[in-house]
């Protein structure tokens, strides 16, 4: 919106038409949502308590994908299977990764690949990446997506409790609250990629890109630019969003604990903001209680959402769309009051954009309003 303040979001009255399409298939504590990149359509839906579910024609199969239920700790609100990539070249090659906190409380990233049946993984084939300790049940990130570049980046929680209590997130020594970015195609189980921003740095871990994150409920890569949209959930006051720009070198700190949202935390107390990234978005109480990040909209079926990214509140069900007018205007317009509880947002390999909503245990298709 003109005259907005580079790097605040702003309300405007521009919104869109939008509704929402329920698809059929019931699930069960849906938590994320995704595809294969292989053309056979099907949409991969990841459940809480362990299992992972084909939905093709708005039904789900039967038989699960994949059930690791036996080994995920789910027990707390936050912990379980929660998500799941598909390689790059899965169509030759078979291979997908999952992020889940196992029995021990412990983020897991771990390696699959499929069985001789397209429509059932082999749990034989289970091959651990990282598995970080964490002391609390709260903040587990626990998203694992490729890259443009072709590597793995797998967003952390800074281990729970309140405040960062444990001392994580800037820690350099710890991968919980960052931003971590592996090589999954060379080395056991994973090589550095030579151009991590820490890659030489002897008091940091390689494997982080970046530092200073809560809790980053969803990220996603725009298809069309490679930008990496970031939404990190906030403690008492502010959720925000973070835009990390295609071909930038790494190494942001996103403030987390210094600072929530665009402001000092704890609120109302001074910090040094000297080489923090601040947020290109944030809302408070009155709008929200959780963010979920979404996706740059890159389909056809709504032509005046494409290029804004789209995310919402778990708490409230609001969506909002986000974008750019002028070069550091950031424009926050909100588009639906859904009344779901937003767990995740995924794409089809149309890039046609979904909601999952964890209370209604269903799946809903973005569609233009008509009326």
């Amino acid at each position: 919106m003109a005259g907005a303040s580079p790097g605040r979001a702003q309300a405007a009255g521009d919104s869109v038409a939008v509704a929402l399409e329920p698809i059929p298939a019931k699930l069960n504590r849906p938590v994320h949502m995704t595809h294969a990149g292989d053309g056979s359509r099907r949409m991969f839906v990841v459940e809480k308590r362990g299992r992972i579910v084909i939905v093709q024609d708005g039904v789900a199969r039967e038989k699960p994908f994949l059930d690791i239920s036996q080994i995920v700790n789910s027990r707390g609100s936050e912990q379980g299977l929660l998500s799941v990539e598909f390689h790059p070249q899965y169509s030759t090659n078979g291979r997908f990764f999952i992020g889940h906190t196992d029995l021990d409380g412990s983020q897991v990233v771990a390696g699959y690949r499929v069985s001789a049946d397209p429509d059932v993984a082999d749990p034989a084939s289970r091959k651990v990446v990282l598995s970080m300790p964490d002391p609390a049940p709260n903040h587990n990130g626990g998203l694992v997506l490729f890259g443009p570049d072709g590597y793995l980046w797998i967003g952390t929680g800074d281990g729970g409790g309140a405040g960062d209590q444990f001392r994580n997130s800037q820690n350099r020594q710890s991968l919980l609250g960052k931003m971590l970015r592996i090589d999954v195609d060379h080395g056991d189980p994973y090589a550095i990629p030579a151009d991590n921003p820490f890659v030489n740095a002897p008091d940091t871990r390689p494997e982080i890109w970046a530092i200073g994150l809560r809790n980053p409920w969803r990220y996603s890569f725009d298809r069309a630019t490679g930008d990496l949209y970031i939404a990190d959930v906030g403690q008492n006051a502010y959720e925000e969003v973070n835009v990390r720009r295609a071909g930038t070198a790494g190494g942001e700190n996103y403030g987390w604990p210094m600072m929530e949202g665009q402001h000092c935390f704890p609120i109302g107390q001074a910090c040094d903001e000297t080489g923090l990234v601040r947020p290109v978005a944030e809302y408070g109480r009155s709008a929200g209680l959780s963010i979920t990040g979404g996706h740059v909209y890159r389909g056809r079926a709504i032509p005046q959402l494409v290029g804004r990214y789209i995310f919402g509140d778990f708490g409230t069900g609001r969506i909002w769309a986000l974008d750019e007018p002028q070069p550091g205007a950031w424009r926050m317009v909100e588009l639906l009051r859904s009344g779901r509880q937003i767990s995740s947002f995924g794409e089809d390999e149309d890039g046609e954009l979904y909601l999952v909503d964890y209370d209604d245990q269903r799946l809903y298709r973005f569609t233009a309003r008509t009326s």
